[in-house]
This record gives structure tokens, C-alpha cells and sequence, in this order.
């Protein structure tokens, strides 16, 4: 009897140690769902939720609002997925790796265990993503309405901030794979944050033989894909306004041609000048006798200078008196003729039309400044989520390479 019991013990061990990959899948999924709740794996979402209030209230003001705005946000909300994703897989493999060791050489199979922390952190992407969305929108970002793929851009943009905390997490766990303990790995990670703020290709300006390495980071399809779906390229300029608006008080000295200013007073396509040209000019001469009124002597130069310009002018407009003043041969003599006065920027743009100014700045520095890489397309937001795909499932695959060798540590 005691021999059979003995037999039945030792099937029993080899039936546990030989269970299947996808048995092997669900009792590690569920030791690791014990783990967040008993080991305060939890923390990860409180963190989330403290960092994706602090920069939601940088951003709100920006985000989806202008071009310059939009980047920005965008390469925020990037660092926020990259640090979410990156912390919450950094440790977890080089915390147990004696464990693992054992476990290996008793039958577990590594791509089991990779398997079930890719489902795992998963779960744990999804509702750091989730909690981010609710607390910037909380704190008063304001997503557009309609999405591109889905009717909702809040949830196009949530896919492709899954998608990057994910392809992060599945980095830092590849990482942890490659590290003897977590003080190693916590030293890699700072290098590996810094290697994806500074080669994302949007932010920086890179020199030429560095931007291929922009092709090796997560952030650079990051970047494109939040831009992308801000609609980057049909947002605003600012930038060079608002520098323009904290100058109006600034003293400039202009110098201007009479050619300038003929040019100037014959341009209709500013109201103020349009304004100035309908006037009449014998409406002038009614002024005149009006502020004039109080004098006697005043009054009669007045009258006379009205009846001057009644009968000599008649209804003409000032638009067409300068006109006719412009093409004059002597005037056309002297359009060289220059002088220097001093005026505020202000006064300059108000002079020259401040909402032309503008449309006109806007106008030339959006053309400059468009990016192919961010136009709203569903074919280019399908690339770039493609690309953060093939991330996640790069260093998955070479996390359990690496793991395969567990065997030869020398500890």
C-alpha cells in the first residue's frame, strides 16, 4: 500500500509539473492578479491618476486648440503613457527571477509566463488609459466630438493611448528579463525615458545622422498618431501673433516712402483704408463748418472753403481724390521722396489691419510649418497604431528569447 501511495504521489507531481502552455497561462494570470491586490501592485493606478492630473491641467489650455498647442499636448500625453507603461512592468520579472529559474527547471514553459503577463499588463494599460482619459477630461481638456474610426474621438484617442502604454510596458518587460535585480533595472530606465524624449522626432530638432534612430523609439509613432488625431495640420498658428501682441507698446522707428503711403491709402482690402476712401470729401467740408461754428472769422473760411470744394470737387470720394492725386506726373516724381517717424508696433498693426495681420501670418507660417505625417487620414492613424502593434509583439517575443536562458545564470 505504501508503495502504490508513493507511485500516485509522484504522477501527481509529474501531472503538475507537466501541465499544458495554456493551462500553465491561467495559473500564472491568476497568481498575478493575486499579486496586484496582496503585493500593492495596485499603486500603479493611483500614480496614473496623480500624473495624469497634473499634466492634464498643463495641457488643457493647448491640447486640440492650436498647432503648436496640439504638439505639445500630444508629446505629454506620450511621456504619461511611455511612464505608465515603463513602471508598471520594470521590475516584475527580475524581482522573481530565482523563482522563475526553479519553476523553469520543474516544467513551466517561459512562453506561458510571458504570455499570461502580456494579458496581464493589459489589463493594467487599459485601465491606466482609462483613468487618464477621465481625469484629463476631469480637469478640463477638451476632446473633439466625432472621432475618425469611431463615432467618439475620445475613444480613437484612447486606442492609441493603450497602444503606447502597452508597447512601453512590453519594452520595460523585456528589459526586466535582461536584469540580474531591480536596482539594475531601475538604473536602466531613466537612460531608456530619456533615449524616447529625446529621439521622438517631433519635438527636437535632430541632426541628420541621428534621425534614423527615431525608427527604434516607441514615441516617434506615438508622437505622429496623437498629433494625427489632433488634427494638427488644420489647427492654428499663434505662436508668432502672440509674440507680436506683447511688442505693441514697443517704440519702432518706420521709415516710409510716399510711394508707401499712396500704396497704403489706395489698398481697400483694409476696412480702415476702405472706410477712409468712401468718405466724401465735401462731407469733410461739413465738419470743418461744424467744429468751426463758435468763431465768426472761422466760420467764414469755412464757408468759403466748402463752396471751394463744391464747386471744384463736388461728390467726390477721397478714394477717388487720392487716386487722382496718385497718377498726378509730378506726384509719381516724387514717390522716392522718404522720411523716418516713431510709432508703436501697435499702432503699426492697426494702421495695416490687425485681423489681415494676422489671417495673413497664420496663413504663411501654416504653410511652412505642415507636416505630412500629421494629416488627419484613417489610412495614417492605422499605420502608426500597426507600428505600436509590431512593438508590443517585438518585445514580447524578446522577452521570452531572453528568458530561455534563464537556465545559465550563474547564481
Amino acid at each position: 500500500m505504501a508503495v502504490e501511495r508513493n507511485e500516485n504521489n509522484t504522477n501527481r507531481k509529474l501531472t503538475i509539473r507537466h501541465r499544458g502552455r495554456i493551462e500553465q497561462i491561467g495559473i500564472y494570470l491568476g497568481k498575478m492578479l493575486r499579486m496586484f491586490v496582496y503585493q500593492s501592485d495596485w499603486k500603479v493606478v493611483p500614480m496614473a491618476v496623480l500624473i495624469a492630473g497634473l499634466v492634464g491641467m498643463v495641457i488643457r489650455s493647448r491640447l486640440f486648440i492650436n498647432r503648436e498647442g496640439t504638439l505639445t499636448g500630444a508629446f505629454c500625453m506620450v511621456m504619461v503613457c511611455i511612464w505608465n507603461g515603463s513602471f508598471n512592468s520594470i521590475q516584475v520579472i527580475c524581482r522573481e527571477r530565482d523563482v522563475i529559474k526553479r519553476e523553469h527547471r520543474s516544467g513551466m514553459h517561459i512562453s506561458s509566463y510571458i504570455v499570461s503577463h502580456m494579458i496581464y499588463q493589459a489589463l493594467l494599460c487599459l485601465i491606466q488609459t482609462g483613468v487618464t482619459l477621465y481625469v484629463t477630461r476631469l480637469v478640463g481638456v477638451q476632446y473633439p466630438e466625432n472621432g475618425l474610426l469611431t463615432p467618439w474621438m475620445i475613444v480613437d484617442f484612447g486606442i492609441s493611448m493603450f497602444l503606447i502604454t502597452y508597447a512601453s510596458d512590453m519594452m520595460s518587460l523585456w528589459i526586466s528579463t535582461l536584469s540580474r535585480n531591480t536596482t539594475t533595472a531601475m538604473t536602466i530606465m531613466p537612460f531608456v525615458l530619456i533615449f524616447q524624449l529625446v529621439f521622438s522626432g517631433g519635438m527636437l530638432t535632430l541632426p541628420e545622422w541621428s534621425a534614423p534612430l527615431t525608427n527604434f523609439t516607441i514615441s516617434n509613432p506615438a508622437l505622429k498618431v496623437l498629433a494625427t488625431q489632433g488634427d494638427y495640420n488644420n489647427q492654428p498658428v499663434v505662436t508668432l501673433w502672440n509674440q507680436l501682441n506683447k511688442m505693441v507698446d514697443k517704440e519702432v522707428n518706420v521709415t516710409v516712402s510716399l510711394g508707401n503711403v499712396l500704396d497704403l491709402l489706395e489698398n481697400e482690402d483694409i476696412a480702415a483704408i476702405a472706410d477712409l476712401r468712401s468718405v466724401k470729401v465735401s462731407d469733410l467740408a461739413g465738419q470743418m463748418d461744424t467744429e468751426a461754428s463758435e468763431s465768426s472769422t472761422a466760420a467764414l473760411q469755412a464757408d468759403l472753403a466748402k463752396t471751394m470744394l463744391e464747386s471744384k470737387i463736388g461728390s467726390l470720394t477721397l478714394g477717388e481724390l487720392i487716386d487722382m492725386i496718385a497718377t498726378d506726373e509730378k506726384v509719381q516724381a516724387e514717390r522716392d521722396m522718404s522720411y523716418t517717424y516713431s510709432s508703436t508696433v501697435g499702432d503699426l498693426l492697426h494702421m495695416a489691419g490687425e485681423d489681415r495681420v494676422k489671417e495673413i501670418l497664420q496663413n504663411e507660417v501654416k504653410d511652412v510649418s505642415y507636416n505630412a505625417d500629421y494629416d488627419y487620414t484613417i489610412e495614417n492613424i492605422l499605420y502608426y497604431w500597426f507600428r505600436l502593434i509590431v512593438f508590443s509583439l517585438a518585445f514580447a517575443a524578446l522577452a521570452v528569447i531572453t528568458l530561455e536562458f534563464i537556465d545559465k545564470d550563474k547564481r
